[in-house]
């Protein structure tokens, strides 16, 4: 696998976290980083590609930019593809699979386009090989990506595989689980400095609270994962693997090993041990507390709550249950209160002005990121 040439690269976000996710890439090092709707394109290497797969926190996925090209017609698509070397990542031992959104453009059917691209890709791999490779939509080898816009095509590669939110540590979750990625993204929104004390009140399956120690411990994300997309393409050759393997081992180095005193505490037991099981895969220590919120208490001063309140499109909650918890959080003088609140109650029964807020989707469902600094 050639490492000298420079790709542009795609770092797909959850709507809402672009800015945290541009931050997190320039922070890391990563090269022409620059903030875009729906993610963050950089530049760099292979190996920049790769290490994006293990160290985002944020990122949804990470995409190779195949090629552009002006696509006005059906033969001007299956042109435009038949003209890229598919070779280096598609054998007729690969399978493959074809995902398209099609917007302002004569070709406006995404299905169909997505057809003539697997037709253009199968038909070349064909024509060099006599043999064909095969379409799984399921669990493909080779996942492309185009987006056809104004007549004009991008074509991606996904690096990651599955999802990047699916870190390997998080084999029970509760009733509604939030994605690794969102709650290291609102980790970065809330502010912390990732050496004050930290709570989830409201844990659930521990997500907010293993993400943030993870983070607090320079834990790269990735390290957890069995594969990454880019392992299964017909370039991964055994120099790629020994690569790989060489930079994880860096990351792994990079570790600190000690994180800040993180606590999560939950009133329900059964999900708190969900907790402690997904905290133990994780190689993480956290503190934990079989406890209700409503029992929070002030015992110091600048400590950082970060949660996931439940609210009724999800999980049921008690008529009064926002009351009550803004009520609680209210008394919390000297610490910064952050929250994902998919209801609106929760900012009309907190009296203090926020500190920031900021939409943020999490799944199908619309969402405020709340921050007070309680006085």
């Amino acid at each position: 696998m050639e490492n000298d040439t420079i790709h542009e690269f795609f770092a797909a976000a959850i709507p809402g976290t672009e800015r945290v996710l541009c931050d997190e890439l320039r922070e890391l090092g990563f090269a022409s980083v620059r903030l875009n709707r729906g993610g963050v394109p950089f530049r760099g290497n292979w190996r920049e590609g790769w290490r994006a797969c293990l160290e985002s926190r944020i990122a949804q996925r990470i995409q190779l930019l195949v090629t552009r090209f002006p696509a006005p017609t059906q033969d001007a698509l299956y042109d435009g593809i038949r003209a890229v070397d598919w070779s280096p990542f598609v054998s007729e031992n690969q399978t493959l699979s074809v995902s398209s959104v099609c917007r302002a453009s004569a070709i406006n059917h995404s299905g169909f386009a997505a057809l003539k691209v697997k037709d253009a890709i199968v038909d070349q791999v064909r024509e060099n090989t006599q043999e064909r490779p095969s379409v799984d939509r399921a669990d493909a080898d080779v996942k492309i990506f185009m987006h056809l816009a104004n007549d004009k095509a991008a074509v991606y590669l996904d690096l990651a595989g599955a999802p990047l939110h699916r870190r390997g540590y998080r084999s029970v979750t509760g009733e509604a689980p939030l994605r690794e990625t969102l709650a290291a993204a609102i980790l970065r929104f809330s502010g912390w400095d990732r050496k004050t004390p930290l709570l989830d009140p409201m844990c659930g399956s521990g997500t907010i609270a293993i993400e943030a120690a993870m983070w607090s411990a320079n834990i790269a994300p990735g390290l957890l994962r069995k594969q990454f997309g880019f392992e299964r393409w017909a370039n991964f050759d055994d120099d790629a693997k020994l690569d790989l393997k060489a930079l994880c081992g860096e990351l792994r180095r990079a570790a600190t090993g000690s994180s800040a005193k993180i606590t999560a505490s939950d009133i329900d037991e059964d999900v708190l041990d969900c907790a402690k099981a997904n905290a133990r895969a994780a190689g993480v220590k956290l503190s934990f507390k079989h406890m209700s919120v409503m029992d929070l208490r002030v015992s110091h001063s600048g400590s950082v709550v970060v949660t996931n309140p439940p609210y009724g499109v999800r999980l049921d909650k008690e008529p009064e249950f926002c009351r009550e918890v803004g009520s609680v959080f209210s008394r919390l003088h000297g610490w910064r209160v952050c929250m994902l609140a998919g209801d609106p109650e929760y900012r009309r029964v907190i009296s203090a002005p926020t500190k920031f807020d900021t939409p943020i989707s999490n799944g199908d469902l619309k969402c405020e990121f709340l921050v007070y600094d309680m006085k």
